[in-house]
């Protein structure tokens, strides 16, 4: 590490010009200094000199206004009266998504990591610029976070390519670097401090990755002040990051999840407290547009919230926007304004890729009072070298720093306010918590559902994805390996609870599960969906006043305790045995061969019609692809962000539900047991899924599923000029059968004598003995390929070190990352 000061001139600010017809303007600065005068009045004893010398004519445009307007912003107590922190690097290498900044050793994006990034200190007024502290020449440093205090700087860095991003802690002068964290194998990244003395990070502890891509992801965990005792907070299935502090003492979160959602813009604001309980949406969590809403902190002294519109695919970059969430947790009505101005016209109505077109692009705003913020932004619009600017709520943006790559992180640099500390409410003997529900036919969407209706809730576990293929099924967006026809993730269903007729709901959730609740009917049809994720800690209790109600409106109270709160909570019931991932060809295949493949077969009439056979094709099974493609089930997908109406999809809307309870002409007497009615709903109600799990025996096949090779699947093609079912899609049908290779419909044009007949079986009948000898994971036997077998090896060797930590917590002692060493 090295430690040297050196001086730069003043910052040139960019001309007026460049920032469009209504900011840095004479009204513009004159508002600022007018407003500052009125506010801190001896402490800003220039102001009568700044307006005297802004009436003259030379000051009210060019190089006189900027030198003009720098210097009375600048003199701005909040300003320049404490120097301001920054990192100096080049823009992070763009790689898809928002998230992906840590490039990971051994990960997919792990080429794109390019060094630089030392920690530094500009004095705004002298222009003394001090390095505090330098990773060397291969290393990298980023997120910084000023102590409360003043007194330390805690920030994420790595050496070189060969490590890994680790929690350090410096002295405000630069003395006293000490690493926090070192595990290996991880990154650690995004650090703040807790006003309990804590300290929050960002970091892929538990390995998963992303849903519909291949990078890996982030939870939020936490430490002591000395790096002791690291334990998990969040647990949704894709990213935690951007953690910041509210004036109450809990963690604003940005975080990307989905269920049964589009996957690009579940991207949304949440808060929790610090010991991880009472995960809570915050904003934009059914706001289709922007992709993404990052680096939010509350702005002191308004309760609003100043933050980042991004797109998913696009770097952590987009408009500065204020959200004022008294206004509402989604949409447009609670966008208070953005910069530039133009960009809130594309809130909910430009697509998770529209904040792409903003110029200039913003990042990392640190709100210094309600009217006037540091923030980087874009030097000059359309070239990526990013400056420290001053941005304010009257119309000026000034540059105050730039360096020779670009300028990120900036923070004033000195004590502020602390931030009150919360009581703890869990614990640690990694049990259950208790959710509560006072009346589930409260809420919005909820319109159809008549009194009495809701019998039970379901409570559904949407896990991790732990592991990808390079080959992707084409659902909606990239599924690497295939999951679903449409939507990405697999689910297990942990059980059932009692509604109360009052409405009310009292139920144990084990803890530290991604969760989701459906309401169900007294025939076990789901009513009403949650399509999003909650999580509980061991001990808590979490609740609700009904299902998806208005987070801002209060819930008239009732003089008498619900129901379900007058007894013990509810335990899970199971479905139909122990909790596990669901599986479409062991749970539903099996209905569909004792009912109806009598008849709706290869090669019958009325499989023509639809086929519920089990033959297993290329990447899912014949039953499968007819009923999805055929238009037999009334699912929601890969759905859209906005909260779908009640009954609007699943098991009340399915052609096939109604043909199975009602019968059809050419099956009057068709009659379902119960029980198989009831899975059937089940599965239809889960968004109906197909895979297990993401774990694959054929990595570098076809979506990570096909026993074929990709040149027998090409060759295959050109035999039988056969178009597979390779993406989802209306009116496709089975082309490949590997139970019954004969019976493969993708032969059918072929001469039954010919060559080529004969060498396409033959293909098809490779595909079928691989099977045989290696079960994909649609089959009994099967075992996951060495690539996911050491990424499980992994996830379950992480997990022993947080029950560890967990237990080292319960029992009073530390444990730090070299103890696991």
């Amino acid at each position: 590490m090295t430690f040297h000061f050196f001086r730069v001139a003043l910052a040139v600010a960019v001309p007026a010009a460049c920032f469009g017809a209504h900011q840095n303007t004479p009204d513009t600065l004159r508002a600022a200094i007018e407003h500052l005068k009125a506010r801190d009045g001896a402490d800003y004893p220039d102001a009568a000199a700044y307006l005297e010398r802004l009436e003259q004519p030379a000051n009210r445009s060019g190089e006189g206004f900027v030198k003009l307007q720098r210097e009375a912003l600048v003199a701005d107590p909040a300003v320049g009266s404490r120097p301001v922190l920054f990192v100096e690097r080049d823009p992070y290498r763009y790689d898809h998504h928002n998230t992906e900044t840590m490039f990971q050793t051994g990960e997919i994006s792990a080429g794109n990591y390019r060094p630089g990034g030392p920690l530094k200190v500009v004095d705004l007024r002298s222009g003394e610029v001090l390095v505090l502290c330098d990773p060397g020449p291969q290393g990298h440093l980023r997120d910084p976070e000023v102590h409360p205090d003043g007194s330390r700087i805690v920030f994420s860095m790595r050496r070189s390519k060969d490590e890994d991003y680790s929690i350090f802690e410096i002295g405000a002068d630069g003395s006293n670097l000490r690493q926090l964290t070192s595990a290996t194998g991880v990154f650690d990244i995004d650090p703040v401090y807790l006003p309990d003395g804590g300290i929050i990070f960002s970091s892929s502890r538990e390995p998963k990755y992303c849903g519909c891509n291949r990078h890996i992801m982030a939870n939020l965990f936490r430490m002591d002040a000395d790096g002791a005792n690291i334990h998990q907070l969040g647990k949704s299935t894709l990213f935690e990051g951007h953690s910041s502090i509210t004036p109450d003492g809990r963690v604003l979160y940005d975080r990307w999840e989905y269920v049964d959602r589009n996957f690009g813009d579940a991207q949304g604001l949440w808060t929790m407290n610090p010991d991880g309980t009472n995960h809570a949406i915050y904003w934009g969590n059914n706001t289709s547009s922007p992709g993404g809403v990052i680096d939010a902190r509350i702005i002191p002294g308004s309760g609003r919230c100043l933050c980042i519109f991004t797109s998913c695919h696009d770097s952590p970059w987009g408009a500065l926007a204020i959200i004022d969430r008294e206004l509402g947790v989604d949409g447009r009505s609670s966008v208070v304004r953005t910069w530039p101005a133009e960009a809130i016209e594309l809130v909910d109505r430009a697509g998770i890729d529209g904040f792409k077109r903003v110029r200039p692009k913003y990042e990392d705003p640190w709100p210094l009072n309600e009217t006037t913020f540091l923030v980087s932004r874009q030097v000059e619009p359309g070239k990526p070298r990013m400056g420290i600017f001053l941005v304010d709520t009257f119309g000026n943006e000034v540059l105050l720093h730039a360096g020779d790559r670009g300028c990120f992180d900036p923070m004033p640099l000195g004590p502020r306010r602390p931030d009150p500390a919360r009581v703890k409410s869990r614990n640690y003997n990694e049990d259950v918590g208790t959710f509560y529900i006072t009346d589930a036919r409260v809420g919005t969407h909820m319109e159809g559902i008549a009194d009495g209706e809701i019998r039970y809730l379901r409570v559904v576990e949407s896990p991790e994805k732990r592991a990808w293929t390079r080959s992707a099924w084409g659902g909606q967006g990239q599924q690497a390996p295939g999951m679903n026809w449409h939507n990405f993730e697999n689910k297990r269903i942990l059980g059932t609870v009692p509604v109360e007729s009052d409405g009310s709901a009292y139920f144990e959730v084990p803890a530290g599960r991604f969760v989701f609740f459906q309401l169900l009917d007294g025939d076990g049809r789901m009513l009403q969906s949650m399509r999003s994720g909650t999580i509980i800690q061991s001990g808590e209790r979490q609740g609700c006043a009904g299902c998806h109600e208005d987070r801002n409106e209060t819930i008239p109270a009732s003089p008498r305790v619900p129901l379900a709160m007058r007894r013990p909570p509810s335990k899970l019931e199971g479905w139909y045995g122990e909790a596990r991932l669901f599986n479409y060809q062991a749970e539903i295949q099996p209905i569909f061969d004792r009912h109806c493949v009598s008849c709706h077969d290869f090669g019958k009439p009325a499989g023509e019609v639809l086929n519920l056979a089990g033959d297993r094709t290329l990447v899912f099974n014949a039953s499968y692809i007819d009923l999805w493609s055929g238009d037999y089930l009334s699912c929601v997908g890969g759905g859209p962000a906005q909260i779908q109406q009640a009954k609007s999809w699943g098991s009340h809307r399915s052609k096939l539900v109604k043909v199975l309870r009602e019968g059809h002409p050419e099956h009057a007497g068709l009659d379902l047991p119960a029980d198989d009615l009831k899975k059937v709903f089940s599965w239809v109600d889960l968004n109906a899924p197909y895979y297990p799990s993401y774990e694959s025996a054929f990595p570098d096949h076809t979506a990570g599923r096909s026993p074929l090779t990709p040149a027998e699947e090409k060759r295959l093609a050109s035999l039988t000029g056969a178009r597979f079912v390779l993406r989802h899609g209306a009116g496709q049908r089975t082309q490949v059968s590997f139970e019954r290779p004969e019976l493969s419909p993708c032969l059918a044009g072929l001469d039954p004598g010919g060559a080529a007949r004969d060498e396409a079986l033959a293909i098809i009948r490779t595909g079928a003995e691989r099977l045989r000898r290696t079960p994909r994971r649609d089959m009994p036997g099967f075992e996951p390929a060495e690539v996911d077998r050491r990424r499980l090896e992994k996830y379950i060797l992480r997990r022993e070190i947080e029950s560890a930590n967990q237990r080292a917590i319960r029992e009073g002692r530390k444990l730090y990352d070299h103890d696991f060493d």
